[in-house]
C-alpha cells in the first residue's frame, strides 16, 4: 500500500517527492521508500534538537511543521550523528544505512541545486557507508535444466513458459506479471515494461518462442477477466506477483532448492550469470537486457565461477614451472 506522504510531509519534501514521481518517473514504491527514509531523518533531527519531549514516541513524531529555517540549521555533523543513530540505536545494516544516506543526499541536492533554497548542500561531503559486496545467488546450468524438467501438472505449459522466460530473459517478477500477449511481436521480440515505466525490447530465443507458442495453444480465452494478460491464473485473472512466486517456489522445492534462499529474483540472477559466463555476453549488452539504469548494477553479475578462476590460474605460463632439484 502506498504511503500517503502528501498528508505527512512538509511542503519542500512534497516538492522533492513529486519531482521524483513525475519528472524522474520513479515508481510509487521507490518514492514511498524515499519518504520513509527522510521521515526517519527529520524525526531524528527533531529529537536530536530537543524540539520534542524527551519521552516522545519516536514513531509518532510529526514532521509536517518543518520549514526552510529548520533546514538551514542542518550541517554535516548532524548527518553523521544520524548515521551513528541508525547503526547503534536502530541496528540498521550497512546496506540499509547506505540507502538512507543516498535518500538524504538526493533530497538536499534537489533543495540546493534544483530549487536553490539553500546556498550550500550540508550533506554533500557525507560518505555513503560501504556495503558488503555479496555475490548474487544463482542456479547452475545443471540446476536450471533440472528446474525446467520438474514442471508438470495441469498448468505445465504456462509454468514452463514462465520459468523459461525467467531463465532466458532475466525478467523481474513484476515484469512477468505485467506481460500482455500483445507484447509478443512477430519478429520474436517481446516488449517489457520495467521500473519507472521504462520500456525495453528483449529478443526471444528459440526456447522462449517454443515455450510461449505451446502455452498460447492452451491459454484460457473464455471468462478471462483481463483479456490482454499473457499469463492467466486458475481464477481466470492475470497472474499476480505472489501467484508467480508461489508457483516458482513449488518447483524449486521439488528439486530441493527452496530452503537455500532461492526465489524468482534468483532466476533473474541465473539468466544474467549464464549469459555472461556461458554465452560471453558483453556487460553493456547485459545491462540493456536486464533493464538496469546504471552499468554498476549490472557488473555484480560478472563474478567469475571457481572453474573460470582455476582455468585462469592454470593458463599462467608459469603454472608448470617447478623448482629445480639438487639446489
Amino acid at each position: 500500500m502506498a504511503v500517503r506522504f502528501q498528508d505527512e510531509s512538509f511542503p519542500i519534501l512534497k516538492e522533492y517527492l513529486f519531482y521524483q514521481q513525475t519528472i524522474r518517473q520513479k515508481s510509487p514504491k521507490t518514492v514511498d521508500e524515499y519518504f520513509l527514509d527522510l521521515r526517519t531523518f527529520f524525526r531524528f533531527m527533531k529529537f536530536y534538537r530537543k524540539t520534542v519531549p524527551s519521552d516522545a514516541d519516536f514513531e509518532s513524531i510529526a514532521i509536517d511543521d518543518i520549514d526552510l529555517a529548520f533546514l538551514r540549521k542542518i550541517d554535516l555533523n548532524d548527518a553523521y550523528e544520524y548515521m551513528n543513530y541508525l547503526q547503534r540505536e536502530r541496528g540498521n545494516s550497512a546496506s540499509s544505512r547506505a540507502r538512507k544516506c543516498s535518500s538524504l543526499k538526493g533530497f538536499f541536492k534537489f533543495v540546493t541545486k534544483k530549487k536553490h533554497y539553500l546556498e550550500k548542500d550540508p550533506v554533500e561531503e557525507l560518505e555513503i557507508p560501504k556495503k558488503k559486496k555479496a555475490l548474487p545467488k544463482y542456479l547452475t546450468l545443471e540446476q536450471s535444466i533440472e528446474l525446467l524438467n520438474a514442471v508438470e501438472g495441469e498448468n505445465r505449459e504456462r509454468d514452463y513458459a514462465i520459468i523459461t522466460l525467467f531463465l532466458n530473459c532475466g525478467l523481474r517478477v513484476s515484469e512477468m506479471s505485467g506481460l500482455n500477449y500483445t507484447d509478443i511481436r512477430n519478429d520474436n521480440t517481446i516488449r517489457v515494461l520495467g521500473k519507472g515505466n521504462k520500456e525495453r525490447v528483449i529478443y526471444l530465443n528459440s526456447a522462449c518462442v517454443n515455450a510461449i507458442n505451446d502455452y498460447m495453444r492452451v491459454r484460457p480465452v473464455d471468462e478471462v477477466k483481463d483479456k490482454n494478460a499473457l499469463f492467466i491464473s486458475r481464477n481466470h485473472r492475470r497472474m499476480s506477483v505472489k501467484t508467480i512466486q508461489a508457483m516458482v517456489y513449488k518447483y524449486l522445492e521439488k528439486i530441493g532448492l527452496s530452503a537455500q534462499g532461492y526465489s524468482c529474483h534468483k532466476l533473474r540472477h541465473t539468466a544474467a550469470t549464464l549469459m555472461y559466463q556461458h554465452g560471453g555476453v558483453d556487460v553493456r549488452v547485459l545491462k540493456e537486457v536486464l533493464g538496469h539504469e546504471n552499468l554498476g548494477t549490472t557488473e555484480i553479475y560478472t563474478h567469475l565461477s571457481s572453474e573460470q578462476m582455476k582455468k585462469a590460474a592454470d593458463s599462467n605460463p608459469l603454472a608448470k614451472v617447478n623448482k629445480k632439484t639438487g639446489q
